[in-house]
């Protein structure tokens, strides 16, 4: 077994690392993206591409990104505990291979990645993460958005409802309904209607632009664009009942904004005068 990696590295330390990954890692945590295969990271292609075993969310990651990693063992965590997960990239370490822990988005969200760690660290086994892109920002591609508009919204807000997992009161769909940022909603599908009346309890007006993005860059995606007041709706009439991410705020759709400081010609920034403007 190899000896667990430090975290706090010099900068020239990390330089004489690969560009892809820690090679005292023995694990690497791997967003695989929104769901296109060819939005994973190049370093994360390139890790699944040497590794020798692969654990993959298999209710949420795009199987064809497996076609990358097609000489590995595969495992689908969906169907494992995370102690039968543990007890996998044990053995496989004990066997000298590589393990790439494929999660979906970006690991970071949702991905209940801090208890594998913390599971690994307990037993010595060192482990790096590759970042992903994660579905919010798919479903902002797909829609040619931007969540943060001059005089709008200067806020984006990752969130979920509440269900079977708790959600702190202060970052209920309601509390966080106060500020009218922009807001993408995870993980709540099956919640539609709750969703709805939170957001509207809130402080979001009932025609406020809102988004449903199904499976977000999957082939099979779908997008319906609605207002708050008829997210329930919207879901219901097209059988919405999950992997679909709900997006609500002004900037959703034709919002009136500012235009940007940094490219009027009447703002000085570090790199450049304003129009007119002398040396």
């Amino acid at each position: 077994m190899r000896e667990q990696a430090s975290y706090s590295k010099t900068g020239t330390e990390n330089k004489q690392k690969s560009d892809r990954k820690n090679k005292e890692a023995c694990v690497h945590f791997v967003g695989a993206g929104p769901g296109a295969k060819d939005l994973i990271t190049v370093r994360g292609m390139e890790l699944l591409r040497e590794t020798d075993v692969v654990i993959y969310a298999g209710s949420l990651v795009n199987p064809e990104l497996l076609s990358y990693a097609a000489h590995a063992e595969t495992y689908n965590s969906a169907e494992m505990t995370l102690e039968e997960v543990i007890l996998t990239i044990q053995k496989a370490v004990e066997e000298g291979k590589e393990v790439v822990r494929l999660h979906t988005g970006d690991q970071s969200v949702y991905g209940a990645v801090k208890e594998q760690m913390d599971a690994l660290e307990e037993i010595g086994i060192s482990y790096d993460s590759c970042p992903g892109v994660s579905a919010c920002f798919g479903a902002a591609a797909s829609l040619n958005l931007e969540y943060t508009l001059p005089g709008v919204s200067q806020t984006l807000i990752m969130t979920r409802a509440e269900g079977r997992t708790k959600v702190p009161v202060k970052e209920r769909l309601q509390a966080l309904s106060t500020h009218g940022a922009s807001m993408a909603i995870y993980l709540s599908a099956a919640l539609s209607e709750e969703v709805q009346q939170q957001l509207l309890a809130g402080g979001y007006e009932a025609d406020t632009p809102a988004a449903v993005v199904y499976k977000a860059t999957w082939p099979e995606e779908k997008v319906f664009l609605c207002t708050v007041s008829s997210i329930h709706e919207t879901m219901q009439k097209n059988g919405i009942k999950n992997f679909a991410l709900i997006l609500v705020g002004d900037a959703i759709k034709n919002a009136a904004y500012e235009r940007s400081r940094l490219y009027d010609p009447n703002f000085t920034t570090a790199f450049r005068k304003r129009t007119g403007e002398k040396d």
